[in-house]
């Protein structure tokens, strides 16, 4: 699977690079690989972590199966 740099993956999700730099030092948002210095996200990981943060309502994300 292709990986985005932070980047990429603020730009696809219209937000700034600095609030995925927080979420990985608060343990949130999706997984990431660190080699070294750089960071990288695994498309399919991206995905995953899109597909579980659909919601029906503000209560939030759907939980099971009937998406």
């Amino acid at each position: 699977m292709p990986k985005l740099t932070q980047d990429q993956l603020a730009e696809r999700w219209h937000m700034s690079p600095r609030t995925l730099e927080q979420w990985r030092w608060l343990g949130k948002g999706p997984r990431f690989l660190k080699i070294g210095a750089r960071v990288l996200y695994d498309e399919g990981v991206i995905e995953a972590f899109e597909e579980a943060q659909v919601c029906q309502n503000t209560c939030g994300p759907i939980s099971g199966e009937g998406v």
